[in-house]
């Protein structure tokens, strides 16, 4: 039981870190956004990236992983570092493949990445999760993991991740209402939806109409703008195939 409330605390933090981590990229670094503007990323509404969490409890489920069969240390550490990377990778891979044939919705899109598979991964970005992989190891992992376990043993520590969870759940339900129409639309129009372009078509309509711009419900419009974004979206898909 209380490996399970670790792993439970462990996607909580991992889930909202992941989430700064990416808004922060999106913001300063990421070429998808040459505008520099704060961006809200995935699909949910809430400061939280469940990819990230679920990449958390594997690191640390893997972190447990004897390596004693490797002589020599560096090497030990080497291979183990590049599991993680592979298996995080798998675990990106399968989260991408999911939304693109289940809601035809591209969360992110690797297309012109050197190597990438299906737009969905990439060397590069293996190499950052490698490179995420080793800062936990040997930075957060052993600093963190007496102070969750003696969380684990706390009414309070249960309260907050139930909390968590609950609202986690609620935001779930609601965003998928907001994906399942967007998923209509692209398969009646026989597209794949980028979803941080679409994000970006309803803030320039948004701009247009002159509503308030909302950082948090960044696939929250109203009914005429969310329609309108969906039309612009698919006019510049078909432009982008004349071209």
């Amino acid at each position: 039981m209380e490996i399970l409330l670790v792993i439970a605390f462990l996607f909580f933090i991992g889930s909202c870190i992941g989430w700064g981590i990416e808004v922060l990229y999106r913001r300063f670094i990421s070429d998808s956004n040459p505008e520099r503007k704060w961006i809200n990323p995935g699909f949910l509404v809430g400061p939280y990236l469940p990819l990230y969490g679920f990449s958390l409890a594997s690191l640390f489920l893997m972190s447990l992983i004897p390596v004693n069969f490797i002589k020599g240390e560096l090497l030990q550490k080497l291979f183990l570092f590049v599991i993680m990377s592979v298996v995080i990778t798998f675990i990106e891979y399968i989260a991408g493949l999911i939304f693109i044939k289940g809601m035809k919705i591209k969360l992110w899109d690797y297309s012109n990445e050197w190597c990438n598979f299906q737009g969905i991964i990439c060397p590069k970005y293996t190499l950052y999760w490698m490179m995420l992989s080793a800062i936990y190891y040997f930075i957060i992992h052993p600093q963190i993991i007496d102070a969750v376990y003696w969380l684990t043993q706390h009414l309070m520590f249960s309260f907050v991740i139930g909390f968590f969870y609950g609202v986690i759940t609620v935001d779930f339900f609601y965003s998928m209402k907001i994906m399942a129409k967007i998923r209509a639309f692209a398969r009646e129009n026989r597209v794949e939806v980028r979803l941080e372009e679409f994000k970006s078509e309803i803030r320039r309509r948004n701009e247009e109409h002159k509503a308030k711009i909302s950082f948090i419900l960044a696939i929250k419009a109203e009914e005429s703008v969310f329609v309108s974004s969906l039309k612009g979206y698919l006019e510049r898909e078909k432009e982008k195939r004349r071209k």
